[in-house]
């Protein structure tokens, strides 16, 4: 881009963010007023440079609400029995940004591991994987893929649907769809596009309904006290959701999940994420992968 188109680019992008009226600020007792709230209720640890960062994504928000200060919005947040003001405030501080086959050496493991080794063990054909944190459905639905294809004809044996679960109505609704741009399955096997989806346009594709019907999406807070499951999981994935949390929420919702895995069973963080070996009762296998012995 050259000097004077990127000063055009600038000129409209700012004429755009000021366009829905001057920028409400944040005081410091605000932030930490939201922060706190935030982190209580959801997990999410806000440090105190997110500061501007939290100004700017709420700016519109608050806008639209015709609220003049961090104050008037708090106390409507709190207020609201609908839900719709937390949505949309989760949504605004996270980024729900994923794609099919994210971090690929974990569905190799799946595949030549874990799936072989799960197969050979599970005598009531009960196969059972949680995916935390979903988001748009990319890591499900690529889950129940791999497991489509590892079982081939035994799959009509085994009840191997898919729990995922995400705190955004918004992106559920968008995963239980299964409608994705062509762009974003470009990258899967061939066999993969032909088998599993159908071109619904000339730039979107939907996952078939032999696939779509083996994962079930549901809304939930990992920052609940108790999760609603009567059986442990055999694989539980969470990527890329715990570098929003403190160390201590950290180890807590890890203490969780442990005592939801079968023994045996895996735990698929993120790359980007770690656990302390010291502290955590899995054992590590690889980076981002700890199982339960």
């Amino acid at each position: 881009m050259n000097r004077s188109r990127a000063k055009r680019v600038e000129r409209l992008s700012s004429r755009y963010l000021w366009a829905g009226g001057a920028m409400v600020s944040i005081t410091d007792k605000e932030f930490r007023q939201l922060s706190d709230y935030i982190q209580s209720n959801y997990g999410i640890h806000l440090k105190d440079e997110k500061q501007s960062l939290i100004t700017g994504r709420l700016h519109l928000v608050l806008h639209q609400m015709n609220f003049n200060t961090f104050t008037e919005y708090f106390n409507y947040l709190v207020s609201d029995r609908s839900g719709n003001a937390v949505e949309t405030l989760i949504d605004k501080i996270t980024t729900n940004h994923t794609f099919f086959m994210r971090e690929t050496k974990h569905f190799e493991l799946m595949k030549e591991k874990v799936l072989f080794s799960l197969a050979n063990t599970i005598k009531d054909k009960d196969l059972r994987i949680w995916s935390a944190g979903c988001s748009s459905g990319e890591e499900p639905y690529t889950l129940a893929m791999l497991i489509d294809e590892f079982l081939g004809p035994q799959k009509a044996f085994w009840d191997a649907k898919i729990l995922a679960t995400d705190i955004s109505g918004r992106v559920l609704d968008m995963a239980s769809k299964g409608v994705y741009p062509n762009e974003a399955i470009d990258s899967l096997p061939s066999h993969w596009k032909l088998n599993y989806f159908k071109k619904i346009s000339a730039d979107k594709s939907v996952i078939i309904d032999k696939i779509r019907q083996e994962v079930i999406f549901r809304k939930l807070n990992l920052m609940e006290e108790a999760f609603p499951f009567k059986k442990k999981f055999h694989v539980i994935f969470c990527r890329n959701v715990m570098i929003y949390f403190d160390a201590p929420t950290k180890m807590e919702l890890v203490s969780k999940f442990y005592e939801l895995t079968e023994p045996g069973g895996y735990l698929f963080i993120g790359h980007s994420e770690s656990l302390d070996r010291d502290k955590t009762r899995y054992k590590y296998i690889m980076p981002a992968v700890y199982r339960k012995e």
